[in-house]
């Protein structure tokens, strides 16, 4: 009997190859973000760019009459690894391996996060994993009020790894040699900065 840990596999909506407008609609319904009062409001054809607003309402605001630190932070977790998932395909295997925010001013009101992986970005990862070497790249992204001042910054370091030819993602992910042992180290850091 193996002792190593299983591995872990991703979902079966990776699978479904949903579209940008079917995407939106799922994720803007997704209870921990329609709760949480988060919406994306764009997401280009091609996944090079999403956009994503929190309103402040009675429930996302701490103590101090602000936005809860963990909305902001939640706003901007999943978009660029599926941003990445849509942008290199089915060959790869791609998770979110850890992540920082600084906050940098009280947020009120609306406030707006956009994800840019243009295709320079995107071309330097194949380039990186072209042999199967796996690639952790980070990317950081802005949280803005509505006057423009940037109230949080968020670094995201994915991981992301290409399936040898011939092999199923699932395949590669049970695989103890290729499989992403470090995902189970994934690590949230949040450095509050005083303000």
């Amino acid at each position: 009997m193996s002792s190593a840990a299983p591995q872990p596999r991703q979902g079966f909506l990776r699978k479904l190859r949903l579209g940008p407008r079917v995407l939106k609609w799922g994720i803007n319904l997704w209870p921990p973000f329609l709760g949480a009062g988060i919406r994306v409001t764009r997401i280009a054809a091609d996944f090079g760019e999403v956009t994503v607003a929190l309103r402040m309402g009675l429930f996302n605001r701490n103590y101090v009459g602000t936005h809860f630190g963990g909305s902001l932070f939640s706003m901007t977790d999943p978009f660029f690894m599926l941003m990445m998932m849509h942008r290199l395909g089915r060959d790869y295997v791609v998770w979110d391996r850890a992540a920082t925010i600084d906050f940098l001013h009280p947020a009120k009101g609306t406030v707006t996060a956009r994800f840019v992986l243009d295709a320079a970005m995107v071309d330097a990862v194949r380039e990186a994993t072209a042999h199967g070497e796996k690639h952790l790249p980070t990317y950081t992204v802005e949280v803005i009020d509505a006057d423009g001042t940037v109230c949080a910054r968020v670094a995201k370091t994915l991981y992301i790894r290409k399936h040898p030819p011939g092999r199923s993602v699932s395949a590669d992910l049970t695989n103890e040699s290729n499989a992403p042992h470090d995902i189970h180290e994934k690590k949230h850091q949040i450095n509050k900065l005083t303000i």
